[in-house]
């Protein structure tokens, strides 16, 4: 199911956004860098940190919420550049009621192997209410 819903996003399939591992709370999603991901200097581009650490929260909590979500806020602190082949964003519900969950993220940037933190965010997933 998580990844008919990735498929229903058209910007997660114009990036290539992959789901890699999905349980109700937590989520693995991941990109592969390409050239247009990245900024002037090479680095992958903040808002492809930021969108993966969006999607991967919403994932979260969609899942420990088991209803329609939406983001209502998050932030995001970014603790290096991301610099690699892939950027990998693992979230977890840390806190839910039944019309919110607060998740973390975690981002990761790949390089030869390695995983290097380059970002952390916080948000808040609310039920959505169709409107």
């Amino acid at each position: 199911m998580g990844r008919e819903v990735l498929a229903k996003q058209p910007f997660s399939v114009l990036l290539g956004a992959e789901l890699v591992a999905l349980t109700p709370g937590k989520v693995d999603l991941q990109l592969a860098l390409k050239p247009e991901h990245r900024q002037q200097d090479g680095f992958a581009h903040g808002g492809i940190v930021s969108y993966l650490a969006d999607n991967a929260l919403t994932y979260a909590g969609g899942t420990a919420m088991q209803v329609p979500v939406l983001t209502s806020e998050f932030k995001i602190n970014y603790v290096r550049p991301a610099v690699g082949e892939r950027l990998i964003a693992r979230a977890s519900a840390e806190a839910v009621s039944k019309t919110q969950a607060v998740c973390r993220c975690e981002v990761f940037a790949v390089k030869d192997g390695a995983e290097k933190l380059c970002a952390l965010a916080q948000g808040t997933i609310v039920r959505s209410s169709g409107d």
